[in-house]
């Protein structure tokens, strides 16, 4: 075989290297960043769907707008306490007669037999028990006013929900620490290999009385650039992959509320790639190194 085509083969093999370390690196992040993905939605969706069921404190036929007001003002400074919004018993005749699609007041006689209300959503939480901690404060926050009837609010549903948002957020969590404990093991295991393909080279420059800073910086620069390529093909596939899934599904994915969270997730993405390809390489490159040196 002539000079030539030992070169380009030997050109070729290396190219298929490092092709194969970057594409395995790319497969592994792009799993792990749509699990991530996911998890960030479901936490995203768990959180708005809880800060979404309202509290309804009733208050009495005699409470006046000024002091309606003012218990708002004094329930919204609760750390647990999300948003209340008062709504008069006028206000209330109005939008029963909407949903009943009647005058409201025609069908009483002109009574209205409503009572004016704050309507209170609380922060959420993936913690049950925090949740019902707040909830047990706040009604006992709220009956201490003496204009306050009671606190209306369906308890069985809450409590379901909590459950299964819990869980759901826990498993997902459970589920991307597995992901991420494998995506180690194998990104660890494509650079070493990658280096075991470049032993000879280590052995030599190692025999020639090269420092082992020397010899292992090129093999560390090598490492972070596998992991930022292949970060950066994982995630242009990642998204191309949800935008087909959104025109699909014509999803609000790409709402700009979103952008922040997808920031970090791209970040965690980038950060993960070339962490454990730099560590890997690092450890690798100097355990052939000691090899060497003890033979």
């Amino acid at each position: 075989m002539s000079k030539t085509k030992i070169k380009r083969h030997g050109k070729i093999k290396l190219w298929a290297g490092k092709t194969s370390t970057v594409f395995s690196i790319m497969l592994v992040l792009f799993v792990l960043g749509l699990l991530l993905f996911v998890e960030y939605h479901s936490y995203m969706a768990t959180h708005r769907l809880q800060e979404r069921i309202a509290y309804q404190v009733d208050l009495s036929m005699e409470t006046t707008e000024e002091e309606a007001l003012s218990l708002r003002d004094e329930l919204i400074k609760l750390d647990y306490v999300k948003s209340v919004d008062y709504v008069s018993a006028e206000e209330a005749a109005r939008l029963f007669s909407k949903e009943l699609e009647e005058d409201f007041f025609t069908l009483l006689d002109s009574v209205n037999p409503l009572y004016p209300t704050l309507m209170v959503t609380l922060k959420a939480s993936n913690n049950p028990a925090k949740i019902a901690e707040q909830r047990k404060a706040f009604e006992k926050e709220v009956k201490e006013y003496s204009n306050v009837d009671g606190v209306t609010y369906h308890e069985t549903m809450l409590n379901d929900l909590n459950q299964i948002f819990y869980k759901l957020s826990w498993f997902l969590f459970i589920f991307v620490i597995l992901l991420l404990i494998v995506s180690v093991a194998l990104i660890s295991t494509t650079i070493r290999i990658s280096i075991f393909s470049n032993r000879n080279t280590i052995k030599t420059m190692s025999m020639v009385g090269a420092k082992m800073g020397f010899i292992t910086r090129p093999f560390l620069w090598r490492s972070v650039l596998y992991g930022f390529i292949g970060a950066t093909l994982a995630m242009i596939l990642m998204f191309a992959a949800i935008y087909v899934f959104n025109k699909q599904f014509h999803l609000a994915i790409f709402h700009p509320r979103y952008f922040g969270g997808y920031i970090t997730l791209v970040g965690i993405v980038y950060f993960i790639g070339i962490s454990i390809s730099f560590i890997a390489t690092y450890f690798s490159v100097h355990r052939h190194i000691k090899r060497n040196n003890e033979q």
